[in-house]
């Protein structure tokens, strides 16, 4: 058993902040909550005197494709728009993918979320030249570095027209059925859940969707897809379906509790009431947003159920809540840091909906994915401006320790194996990447 002693424990929704916690740890759980906690049978102790401890941050919409394109060096064509910027950038780096690439990529994308305070991450995975077992690829990044996640593969037609709607299909349903096996052998240690994947409405026809519902059915698992991130998405389905984006999907059964959408900028009113209804998740990626110069989500405080997310940018969550609170205001928004702090908990909710667990609480019962934290507050931190600590002050850089499903992913500042290694391999995997995209000209 694990024990973090003299914690001062921080929840975040309802805020709560609470001094001189002990948390003892058994396995995959939280055991107990309380003061002055007995040593017995505890094989490691964490004196967490003077830090922070809270439940570990959840990034819910992420790219590991992205994670050896920092400082690109290949030739990208001009990008005016949002559909020249997919088709000179991140399509010719999908398409650039190989085994070795997707690991590497997987592997430090995980170690940089746990950096971060991330203890879970939710991926959207996109190799349209290596499809077959790329997510079991990736899951092996998650496990590397101890990271709790969920993966799925980007069904597209964008390359080989339905052909390819097969592969991206049949590699979710493959790794879904993987993951189940692998929840029998061992259901407290299984890290690395599925969604069903595709990548947004305009790629993927309607046969696609009836193949996708049917993956759904099969599987037990949700819909994880791009919607609406620019208005073509939303011009395309008018022309070619006469309908709606979430219109059509609803048509096909595929809006539900586990379904989750990306970004949903052009969204109307008709189309965020049915996602409401469904009960299901928006995923909001404001620096994403930014980059890619799409529309920005105005309509935030009218989606049931918000989580926050990257699209690819890093797994700093911390970073990823300031952007989306400061882009909000800019906008003329009308909402706090304490609806953004709650946006950030509501990836809890996505775990929950997806592992059959308790997640985001220091309570007996819940997951053990947690943070210990330092911070040097200038002012009183309390519980009423938690938010705006978050918001105003706290960073990624005070992550000391990660333990993620029991185990310690991260201490001190340091992970438990050498990562020199993987990062020099990496960057050589980068190179071969960016020169695989100026091979496809």
């Amino acid at each position: 058993m694990l024990l973090i002693k003299n914690a001062t424990a921080v929840e975040f929704e309802p805020a709560k902040i609470t001094e001189g916690v002990d948390i003892l740890v058994e396995n995959d759980l939280i055991k107990e909550v309380g003061a002055n906690l007995s040593t017995e049978g505890v094989t490691k102790v964490i004196d967490a005197t003077g830090k922070l401890v809270f439940p570990g941050l959840v990034c819910g919409h992420h790219h590991y494709y992205s994670g050896l394109a920092r400082g690109v060096m290949a030739n990208i064509a001009p990008c005016p728009d949002f559909v020249s910027t997919l088709k000179n950038l991140w399509w010719r780096m999908d398409r650039s993918f190989d085994e070795e690439i997707a690991y590497y990529s997987s592997t430090i994308c995980s170690l940089e979320a746990i950096k971060s305070g991330c203890t879970s991450v939710i991926d959207h995975h996109a190799s349209p030249s290596y499809i077959k077992g790329s997510l079991k690829t990736l899951r092996e990044g998650f496990l590397k570095a101890n990271l709790r996640g969920m993966t799925c593969y980007e069904t597209t037609d964008r390359n080989e027209g339905m052909k390819e709607i097969e592969a991206g299909v049949q590699e979710n349903i493959d790794f879904a059925n993987f993951v189940d096996a692998s929840k029998k052998d061992d259901p407290s240690s299984y890290l690395v859940e599925a969604h069903i994947g595709a990548h947004a409405p305009f790629t993927v026809p309607d046969d696609g969707l009836g193949m996708l519902s049917a993956a759904c059915k099969e599987t037990g698992r949700g819909l994880h897809i791009h919607v609406a991130e620019d208005i073509y998405d939303c011009s395309h389905s008018r022309h070619h379906y006469g309908k709606e984006l979430l219109e059509r999907l609803d048509s096909f059964g595929l809006l539900n509790s586990k379904a989750v959408v990306g970004h949903g900028a052009g969204l109307l009113q008709s189309d965020i009431d049915l996602l409401n209804e469904r009960d299901g998740f928006l995923l909001h990626n404001a620096r994403s947003n930014m980059n890619n110069h799409v529309k920005y989500n105005a309509n935030l405080p009218k989606f049931k159920n918000v989580a926050l997310g990257t699209d690819g940018i890093g797994g700093d969550m911390f970073e990823e809540l300031k952007f989306a609170y400061f882009k909000h205001k800019d906008n003329g928004g009308e909402l706090w840091p304490d609806s953004y702090l709650r946006f950030l908990y509501n990836g809890n909710e996505l775990l929950a909906r997806n592992f059959g667990a308790q997640f985001g609480r220091l309570e007996a019962g819940y997951k053990a994915d947690i943070v210990v934290y330092d911070y040097e507050s200038p002012t009183p931190l309390v519980a009423a401006n938690l938010p705006g600590h978050m918001a105003f002050g706290m960073s990624s850089t005070g992550v000391r320790t990660v333990i993620v499903n029991g185990q310690v992913s991260y201490e001190d500042y340091a992970f438990p194996f050498e990562i020199e290694e993987i990062y020099a391999n990496g960057r050589k995997a980068a190179q071969r990447l960016w020169k695989n995209m100026d091979a496809l000209d």
